[in-house]
């Protein structure tokens, strides 16, 4: 009972919407084409009610003479008609939205049922080929295809890269602490950040532009309630990186342990009432569509406020935390490898603050004339952000290098014929810790080598 064509110019208009729902950009109102998916359902169900009326005899309904059959085809309901008749049908009110221009088309009832349309629809509604395909369209489309290819790439290689490194992180016990647990959770987000948005395109990209406006689909809006969790933890997360760096070098001695408990309530548990009270406003105030489009300003700021609110907050800590970093810098006390220490954090978190999602609030109020250039910066790059997170924080990481050195050693050791002269000689530089003849513990090992490095 639906329609199962779609004109051309509907496919980049669609394309826009489902990037934009990954964007998390406020459209004004909902686009024309389930506008007009509606109007075209409502338009052949009432045809083929008619034909089924006329089918059974309904009394209330003038029978015509033998000729042709109402029928529903090219957009239009053809009415019943005698032999030798011509009909004249209104174009498609589609066409009248798209073009605004009126005009009809005809047909012939002859023996051999239904003539071809005269004129041609496009001819006789004013659908041309830069009405439906103009340059500009074509244009828009090709970036858009080319913009899902970039944050496809981006995505699959920061998943990879991700996994990889919380593997690594989860492998060395060494490194086992409160500031690697939380880049293990940071690591964790942007995964599923990254597979939600997989399973997101996976949906709405390969439906149908008629079953993408089914209003009816619990499946495809809890869909989108979990990729908007994905996507608000991972702004949480990434928070809080910035508050643990900031008391790191604030506070001289906090309990990490309660620190940690409450960083995963704020990480993960936060995000949850955040997205729950927007499923539920949405249920109420705008229950439209796959909850893929924003219409409702109002409705939008539930996410989008926290979301801003953490980045803001963000960005105020890495201000201060270079403030504290400049300060010790210019202290005559700070020398040697303490300065070094300190001026690979204000490098590291100058690399931080755009990195962590300042972005957002440079275009959460840009106007619809830079919709291109938001889409690039929150897709094609945003996607790369779980890349630089996973190298800033594990590849690059000297601790990390350090460990991954020393298990290969250990292993390499293990694999060739063991000599005790050899041996120990191999472990005078200080990682006999790792053998025979340790005196530490390995929860004072690790607490040592996690403090080797703030980053």
């Amino acid at each position: 009972m639906r329609p199962r064509w779609a004109p051309p110019s509907l496919r980049p208009r669609l394309l826009l919407l489902l990037l934009l729902a990954g964007a998390a950009h406020t459209v004004g109102a909902l686009s024309q084409t389930c506008d007009v998916i509606r109007l075209l359902r409502q338009q052949k169900d009432q045809c083929l009610q008619e034909l089924s009326e006329e089918n059974t005899g309904d009394p209330g309904l003038q029978q015509p003479a033998p000729g042709c059959q109402r029928v529903w085809e090219n957009l239009s309901c053809w009415p019943s008609s005698a032999l030798g008749q011509t009909v004249e049908v209104e174009c498609p009110q589609f066409f009248r939205i798209l073009t605004g221009r009126n005009g009809s088309m005809f047909r012939n009832c002859t023996e051999g049922g239904w003539s071809e349309t005269f004129p041609r629809a496009d001819l006789a509604c004013g659908v041309n080929g830069t009405n439906f395909t103009n340059e500009a369209d074509q244009r828009r489309h090709k970036y858009l295809l080319k913009l899902k290819i970039m944050y496809t790439v981006g995505y699959s290689s920061s998943l990879l890269m991700l996994l990889v490194a919380l593997s690594i992180l989860c492998a060395l016990r060494r490194l086992h602490c409160t500031r690697n647990y939380i880049h293990m959770h940071l690591f964790v987000s942007f995964i599923l950040r990254a597979i939600s948005n997989f399973i997101k395109d996976a949906v709405l990209f390969t439906a149908d532009v008629d079953d993408y406006c089914d209003t009816h689909r619990v499946g495809c809006k809890l869909l989108m309630v979990f990729f908007q969790y994905c996507t608000v933890s991972n702004y949480a997360w990434l928070l809080v990186e910035g508050l643990y760096l900031h008391t790191l070098l604030v506070i001289s001695f906090f309990a990490e342990k309660k620190c940690l408990q409450r960083y995963i309530a704020l990480g993960w548990g936060s995000p949850a009432i955040c997205v729950a009270s927007w499923a539920i406003t949405r249920h109420f105030m705008e229950d439209d569509g796959c909850w893929d489009i924003n219409a409702n300003g109002s409705v939008w700021w539930v996410i989008r406020g926290p979301v801003i609110l953490s980045i803001l907050i963000n960005f105020i800590l890495f201000i201060n935390i270079l403030r504290i970093l400049m300060k010790k810098l210019r202290t005559q006390e700070t020398r040697g490898n303490e300065a070094k220490h300190y001026k690979h954090l204000a490098k590291s978190t100058l690399l931080l603050i755009p990195l962590f999602g300042i972005h957002y609030i440079v275009f959460a109020f840009s106007p619809d004339d830079a919709m291109e250039i938001q889409l690039f910066f929150e897709l094609a790059l945003g996607s790369y952000q779980g890349l630089v997170v996973a190298v800033l924080y594990c590849f690059l990481n000297g601790e990390v290098q350090l460990e991954i050195q020393k298990k290969w050693r250990q292993w390499h050791l293990h694999e060739l014929p063991l000599h005790p002269m050899a041996l120990t000689s191999s472990f005078s530089n200080g990682t006999s810790s790792l053998t025979h003849g340790t005196t530490a513990s390995p929860t004072e090992l690790s607490q040592g080598t996690c403090r080797a490095s703030v980053i």
